[in-house]
């Protein structure tokens, strides 16, 4: 019989407030950083190395992300300088401050070459309207021509909104690669799917994980498809790290992840990930014995309605999903007179 699955459980009940500072483990300092959207916060660390700080992670650039960290620094960090950011991946909400630390306090910032250049071609790229790429790939997801229309018209969302200019430099972080942090070890191991080459870091010394958005206790990270790669598998990645994570995960780990709550029972957290979504592929290939659109699979592939708010990331999602099963042969895509591919299932050879 085998062995059951470890019970995930998260230590802390409730987060740090902003402006606060909670000691997970000796010398490693759990924080939070506020977002403007539904997801209301980000977590980052602090690192003691003696002399100075590594920072892990630095929230979204804006007045009140910068003043909560001068806050920090002045109060708990002790006016120690932060000699080191460590970047997990190119979304806003992890490197946004990237660039104010290394302009304002000297730090040296430490990410994957990917997403290095992600972040500062994306910030150096500002757009008052969405390109014809963006356009095209919308209509061929399947988005309604008033929204495609009315988007057309809009600034779109720009990385400079919420990413401080970033200088030339980093230095690289590679699988495999040794860090030495607050008196451990740590390893990176690199993870697929939500972004593009997204660091994990692994101590060798006892069991914490850093784990950025690759691994959260309770929501299932975004995998989104964009038109900066429109026919990535993000899924197929994904599932990849998952299982390739599932050999070295243990049930006393305790991943500190960018999003929740920490928590520990690492290897049913991964199951649990990776059931999730072979559960929505399946829902998926049910569907579709009728052709339909990225846009027309939303409410069977999340289960519920989706919100204005959520919409361009359940599309990117959306079409991830559909992109797997594409490139796996389990369905068939066709570019319809309106522009959009539409998907149907490939009936079962007996």
């Amino acid at each position: 019989m085998a062995n059951p699955l470890p019970a995930i459980v998260t230590p802390w009940a409730e987060p740090p407030g902003l402006g606060d500072m909670l000691e997970v483990a000796p010398r490693v300092f759990w924080a939070r950083m506020p977002l403007p959207m539904t997801l209301d916060h980000v977590n980052v660390y602090a690192i003691d190395d003696a002399e100075g700080w590594t920072i892990i992670d630095t929230g979204i650039s804006s007045t009140k992300s910068r003043d909560i960290w001068k806050s920090l620094l002045a109060g708990p960090m002790g006016s120690k300088p932060i000699r080191r950011v460590i970047v997990t991946h190119h979304h806003p909400d992890h490197v946004g401050l990237a660039g104010w630390f290394q302009t304002e306090f000297g730090a040296d910032l430490w990410m994957t070459r990917t997403a290095w250049l992600m972040a500062r071609m994306l910030r150096l790229d500002p757009q008052e309207r969405p390109p014809r790429e963006t356009l095209r790939f919308w209509q061929r997801a399947g988005m309604p021509q008033d929204m495609l229309n009315r988007r057309a018209a809009e600034r779109p969302f720009n990385f400079c909104d919420m990413v401080y200019p970033m200088p030339l430099g980093f230095q690289r972080l590679q699988a495999g690669a040794e860090i030495q942090a607050g008196g451990r070890c740590w390893r990176v191991h690199i993870g697929h799917g939500h972004a593009p080459e997204h660091a994990t870091l692994w101590s060798q010394d006892d069991g914490l994980i850093l784990a950025g958005d690759q691994i959260i206790s309770s929501i299932s990270s975004n995998l989104g498809v964009y038109a900066t790669e429109p026919e990535a598998d993000t899924v197929g990645d994904w599932l990849e790290s998952c299982q390739r994570f599932k050999e070295i995960a243990r049930a006393d780990h305790l991943v500190l992840s960018g999003h929740k709550l920490p928590f520990t029972g690492l290897p049913t957290r991964l199951q649990q990930l990776i059931d999730n979504h072979h559960s929505a592929l399946n829902r998926l290939r049910a569907y579709l014995i009728t052709p339909a659109s990225a846009h027309e699979v939303l409410t069977p592939l999340f289960k519920r309605a989706i919100k204005t708010s959520e919409y361009g990331l359940a599309l990117g999602e959306a079409v991830g999903h559909l992109n797997h099963l594409y490139q796996l042969g389990k369905i068939t895509r066709h570019l319809g007179p309106d522009g959009a591919y539409r998907f149907q299932t490939l009936e079962e050879r007996r």
